[in-house]
C-alpha cells in the first residue's frame, strides 16, 4: 500500500458505512486522518465506527433533507475544528427497467439522493472550506455517467449530473484552495448490486476489457489521495476508474 499524506485532517463520508464509503473512511484513517461517517442507517454507522476504531464518528443523516444535513454538519463541527474533505459516496442505482417502463417516482428517487444529496452536502459544507481557506471534494460518479447504461436510465443520467456538477463547482473554486474532482468507477462488487438484476450485472462485466470488477480498496486509493493536499493542480477533473472500458 502507498503511503498517503491526510494526518491530522478530518473528512466526511457520505454512504461511509458500507461499500465504497467504508472502504474509504477505513483508507483515509489508515493515511492518519480521522473521519465522520455519514449514513442514513443509524445501526449500520455505529457498526461502522467499531470496525474503524477511534478515529471515526457517526452521524446520522438523510442526505436529500436539508435541515438534516444541516443538524449533521453541526453535530459534525461540534466533534472536530476542521472539514478538510468531503467524499460524496452515498448513492441509489434504482431499478433495472427500460426508460418507458421506469416508475416515475423510482426515478424522481435516485435523482434525490445521487444528485440533489449531493448538491446539498456540497451546499453545506463549501463556505466552511470557503471560511477556512482549504478543502477538498471528491463525488463519486460512474463510468454509466459517461456511457449511458441501457436499463439504467435514471442512475446513467444521475451519474453524468454528478460529473457536470463537479465540473461547475470546480470552476466555481478554482480561485480558492478548496479543489473539487469526481471518480468514475466501473461497477465495484459491493451492497449495491443486491439493487441490480443479475442480467445487468452480467451486462457490466462484459464492457470491462479487464474482464473483472474493480475492487473497493482500487477506489478507495485513488479517492484518498485526491483528499489530500498532493492534489492541487487538479479540479473539476474526472479520474477513470473503469478497468479500460471508458478511456476519454
Amino acid at each position: 500500500m502507498n503511503q498517503l499524506d491526510f494526518i491530522d485532517r478530518h473528512a466526511i463520508v457520505t454512504g461511509g458505512a458500507a461499500g465504497l464509503g467504508f472502504a474509504i473512511a477505513q483508507r483515509l484513517i489508515e493515511s492518519g486522518g480521522s473521519v465522520t461517517v455519514w449514513d442514513l442507517d443509524e445501526a449500520a454507522g455505529q457498526r461502522a465506527v467499531m470496525e474503524l476504531g477511534t478515529k471515526a464518528f457517526a452521524v446520522p443523516v438523510d442526505v436529500t433533507d436539508v435541515l438534516s444535513v444541516r443538524r449533521a454538519l453541526a453535530a459534525t463541527t461540534q466533534r472536530t475544528a476542521r472539514v478538510d474533505a468531503l467524499v460524496n459516496s452515498a448513492g441509489i442505482t434504482g431499478p433495472n427497467a427500460k426508460l418507458w417502463d421506469y416508475p416515475p417516482d423510482a426515478w424522481r428517487q435516485v435523482f434525490e439522493v445521487n444528485v440533489h444529496g449531493l448538491f446539498l452536502c456540497c451546499h453545506e459544507v463549501v463556505p466552511l472550506m470557503r471560511e477556512a481557506g482549504y478543502g477538498r471534494i471528491v463525488n463519486i460518479a460512474s463510468v454509466a455517467g459517461k456511457d449511458g447504461n441501457p436499463n439504467a436510465s435514471a442512475y446513467s443520467a444521475s451519474k453524468a449530473a454528478v460529473i457536470a456538477l463537479t465540473k461547475s463547482l470546480g470552476k466555481e473554486l478554482a480561485d480558492t484552495q478548496v479543489r473539487v474532482n469526481c471518480v468514475t468507477p466501473a461497477a465495484v462488487k459491493t451492497a449495491i448490486f443486491d439493487q441490480m438484476s443479475e442480467e445487468h450485472i452480467q451486462f457490466m462485466l462484459s464492457k470491462i476489457p479487464m474482464g473483472r470488477f474493480g475492487k473497493v480498496e482500487e477506489v478507495a486509493a485513488m479517492v484518498a489521495w485526491l483528499c489530500t493536499q498532493e492534489c492541487s493542480f487538479s479540479t473539476g477533473a474526472v479520474f477513470d476508474l473503469s478497468g479500460g472500458r471508458s478511456t476519454y
